[in-house]
């Protein structure tokens, strides 16, 4: 049975997986960095324009907040949703992105809002106030998370920072891919979000990037019919079947599982993953986030496949 709080947290993963002057000289001295972002406005992404930099954002998605803070628009940020748990100095408040309170949000007097998802037409409800908002919507590739960091970027003013964080992010990507050992009897994993064995598939964000390393999911034999929009719920027979050379968890902060809980499980033994020791703990919020520190992630996948080999 699925505890109350892996309910939460597996509803909570779908939702957002089914749902962004001169100087007066003879030779004029280079414009101010003030001057040069007044010249960018107003600014068109999508059907939001924004007449001016905004300087009270509010961010009700935790990839976002990651997003905004990595090109250094932190400054501009008055408040994030209570998810929103990196960076440290990221000005956290009970504000909820799931459930976005319109009234809440528009205490802080906020010039642009930026959310994840619009379940409750929030969206709408904001616009009514005439506070602008944006739609981070969840990344089903790195090109959507690159798209995204951009349209941020034009969106606050610091486009060149965004620039050079896709740039980084690509740049260190490649370099992971490629020093990563090429097999060609492809590894096997199994991808865990919570202990009631919901997984992905490689439909997903997160599988897409396990696909670049060269990982095959199990889950990706699940009988369509119980895909379930690629979080597909598992059973121990068929990952006893499957025989991952691999398990990836990502339930150690949400609900405590590690290599030995896993290992302490009724005949997980039989699972090669397991009786090589191969099972490798993730970051929840690394391994649910579509942001710059997938870098991270993808460099942990890689180098687990180092350890099959």
């Amino acid at each position: 049975m699925v505890s109350g709080i892996s309910r939460l947290r597996v509803a909570a993963i779908l939702v957002v997986g089914v749902l962004i002057g001169s100087c007066g000289t003879a030779t004029p001295a280079d414009p101010s960095p003030t001057a040069k972002t007044a010249a960018e406005y107003p600014v068109t992404v999508g059907d939001l324009t924004l007449a001016e930099r905004p300087a009270r954002i509010v961010v009700l998605a935790p990839t976002a907040t990651e997003m905004l803070f990595a090109m250094d628009a932190g400054d501009q940020v008055v408040a994030v949703d209570d998810n929103s748990t990196y960076p440290a100095e990221a000005p956290r408040s009970d504000l909820s992105g799931f459930q976005p309170n319109a009234e809440a949000i528009a205490s802080y007097e906020p010039d642009l809002v930026v959310i994840s998802n619009d379940i409750n037409q929030v969206k709408d409800q904001l616009g009514t106030l005439k506070i602008p908002v944006y739609l981070a919507g969840p990344a089903q590739t790195l090109d959507d998370t690159y798209t995204q960091l951009e349209d941020l970027g034009r969106l606050t003013g610091h486009g060149t920072e965004a620039a050079d964080v896709v740039r980084r992010m690509k740049d260190d990507i490649d370099k992971i891919l490629a020093d990563t050992p090429k097999r060609a009897d492809k590894p096997t994993y199994y991808y865990e979000l919570d202990q009631s064995l919901y997984s992905v598939t490689g439909d997903t964000f997160v599988g897409s990037l396990f696909d670049q390393v060269g990982l095959v999911n199990v889950a990706d034999t699940v009988d369509p019919r119980q895909l379930n929009a690629g979080y597909p719920q598992l059973s121990v027979e068929f990952l006893i079947q499957a025989d991952p050379d691999l398990i990836f968890l990502a339930d150690t902060k949400c609900c405590g599982q590690s290599a030995e809980t896993v290992k302490a499980r009724p005949g997980w033994g039989a699972i090669t993953a397991v009786r090589e020791d191969r099972i490798v703990a993730l970051d929840d919020d690394i391994a649910s986030r579509w942001g710059p520190r997938v870098v991270e992630l993808v460099r942990v996948i890689a180098d687990a496949v180092g350890k099959t080999g």
